[in-house]
């Protein structure tokens, strides 16, 4: 069967199991970069958000012979684990009080997501729109949050400058920046270590002493830490470290690749790296731009063009 009949299936089979407990229902969603995917929902009384589970690795495992059945007892497995867990009130999610503190940011392409951008509250920078979203939790498992739409500010009588005043706030206590050298990065992956089993490394925090060709700016979790670029002082912080001006290129939504100028550097080749990683070895999803930034310690300011502001 294709995907759509693979879906379906799924969501008879679930609807079978759970006709007494449970509403499934199949859900497409609009994610980063226009990208769609889609997955089944289950509505369950006493739960008051109800997170969409995506289908497309399951199909991958019916693809290579896993039998529907028993996909269907995992995806149900994760839907008990889901079920049991402490859910977010809604009453509490209807009003700004009780998400203000819990509103961060991240960064995403604008040409890209002009569909999203029309539906939700933003504020562009350079080719980069900052949106925003709730960060309902943080955990081993991942993060649980909600993107902030045009409904959600109207229902919370807030504007966009409200939103960036709490999360550009808030992004600095429940997602620090983080900054390190590109051999502390591999070791990292390589390792596999990560969160609090991690021996960290901020330089941001030592201010520097470990020189590196190129360096990595991401926050503590890794997930979306391109945002990094728009946290009040901390471009300004790394050119103070560097003690020169330096490149951003945009490796991904979830960290940036940072590199001293040079002279000898050619910016358009920067540009081309920068494509040649989105097209061989960032997710769609998760490509963030397809070119390099400066940032000039002169300006302060961070600018698309490689050779401005000097």
């Amino acid at each position: 069967m294709n995907y759509t009949e693979f879906v379906r299936a799924v969501e008879e089979a679930m609807s079978q199991r759970l006709k007494d407990t449970a509403n499934i229902s199949v859900y497409t969603a609009v994610k980063n970069n226009g990208r769609k995917r889609t997955g089944i929902v289950a509505e369950t009384p006493g739960i008051n958000i109800s997170p969409a589970i995506y289908l497309e690795e399951y199909y991958e495992c019916y693809l290579e012979g896993k039998p529907l059945s028993l996909i269907t007892e995992e995806i149900l497995e994760l839907y008990e684990s889901i079920r049991k867990e402490e859910s977010w009130d809604y009453e509490m999610i209807r009003s700004y009080e009780g998400v203000k503190d819990r509103v961060v940011f991240k960064v995403i392409n604008t040409e890209q997501n002009r569909e999203l951008l029309n539906q939700i509250p933003h504020i562009e920078m350079l080719d980069l729109s900052i949106v925003f979203y709730i960060l309902l939790e943080i955990s081993s498992e991942g993060t649980a949050a909600m993107l902030v739409s045009g409904s959600h500010a109207e229902l919370w009588g807030i504007d966009v400058q409200t939103l960036w005043g709490a999360a550009s706030e808030n992004a600095k206590r429940l997602l620090p920046a983080e900054f390190f050298t590109m051999s502390y990065a591999m070791n990292e992956l390589l390792s596999g270590e990560n969160g609090d089993g991690r021996k960290n490394e901020n330089l941001l925090v030592s201010g520097g002493g470990k020189e590196d060709g190129m360096y990595v700016l991401s926050n503590n979790i890794r997930n979306y830490g391109a945002a990094c670029i728009a946290y009040p002082y901390i471009l300004k912080m790394i050119g103070e470290i560097l003690k020169t001006d330096y490149y951003v290129l945009p490796s991904s939504v979830h960290e940036v690749v940072i590199v001293p100028y040079s002279e000898e550097i050619d910016s358009g080749e920067l540009d081309c790296i920068v494509r040649e990683i989105n097209e061989t070895q960032v997710a769609e999803e998760e490509v963030l731009s397809d070119h390099a930034y400066l940032f000039s310690r002169r300006t302060g300011k961070l600018c698309a063009g490689c050779g401005a502001g000097r």
